[in-house]
């Protein structure tokens, strides 16, 4: 399976209680190495001389793809937590946008922008790559600027007729002439609490496996990634309860140590029920 996936590779600036230490990061970052473990990747993304070779020579080791644009800066966020579920984000610096869309096709397209790089007409270029089209709500509703990271209210408009599209359930508000119905799946994800998912708009809510972690950074990209493929391969709900179980053990381990038989017992913890229409 070729996987595309645009965004910006993010230096991150992670700081939990005295602690501090900075890393690579990024939606498309923890959307590609999940997705490693199951396609051919290919990352197009533009970063400043100021991110680390080593990082990139990272993924190159995993087998991942780079197509990389050029920037004065790469864009970088600090991260503090302030429980493991909770954090405070500040935008420090920001990449150039990704306006070269690549041409070819792809078994699966996924835009995972983080700070604007992706503008709305941008990303229905992207759309004439491949029939099966991801895409993350964050970096369109973020406001693009540096400091606290706050947020807009965006024609949602572009998004329909996606294959699957995800977003926090404190960026759903932000959708303007959007609803699920829209796209054929959408997952809202609330950290660690019960999320929803709907099918072609028919809602159902599931409960995450609970974990003990110090942190939840990637969390939801790990989710999308791994809910993209399995849907390509299995039914909706099976995919639902994979991608929870698969998100779940990358957290715990912060790597991907586990098995897929690791994955399919935990997924059959996963709790998955289908909402009236009548429900709000």
């Amino acid at each position: 399976m070729k996987c595309l996936l645009a965004g910006h590779l993010v230096i991150d600036r992670i700081i939990k209680g005295s602690r501090f230490e900075t890393r690579i990061g990024g939606g498309v970052y923890y959307s590609a190495i999940t997705l490693a473990n199951f396609c051919d990747v290919e990352v197009l993304t533009s970063v400043g001389e100021d991110f680390p070779g080593e990082w990139l020579d990272e993924l190159a080791d995993l087998g991942i793809r780079l197509k990389l644009l050029p920037s004065e800066n790469s864009t970088s966020y600090e991260l503090r937590y302030l429980d493991a579920n909770r954090r405070e984000l500040r935008l420090l610096s920001r990449a150039a946008p990704i306006r070269d869309v690549p041409s070819g096709s792809y078994d699966m397209v996924m835009l995972n922008p983080v700070a604007g790089e992706i503008s709305p007409e941008d990303a229905s270029r992207f759309k004439r790559l491949s029939d099966y089209i991801i895409a993350d709500v964050q970096g369109f509703v973020r406001v693009p600027e540096t400091g606290p990271v706050r947020f807009k209210n965006i024609n949602a408009s572009f998004l329909g007729g996606i294959s699957v599209l995800h977003a926090d359930l404190k960026e759903t508000r932000h959708l303007r002439n959007f609803s699920p119905g829209d796209v054929e799946a959408f997952l809202v994800t609330n950290g660690a609490q019960p999320g929803f998912a709907y099918l072609r708009g028919k809602r159902y809510t599931y409960r995450p496996v609970e974990v003990d972690v110090e942190e939840s950074t990637g969390a939801g990209d790990v989710f999308l990634a791994a809910f993209s493929y399995f849907y390509s391969q299995c039914p909706f709900i099976q995919a639902l309860k994979r991608a929870s179980a698969f998100t779940a053990l990358f957290l715990e381990h912060r790597d991907f140590s586990f098995s897929m038989e690791d994955v399919d017992k935990l997924a059959m913890k996963v709790q998955v029920e289908r909402l009236n229409d009548i429900n709000p």
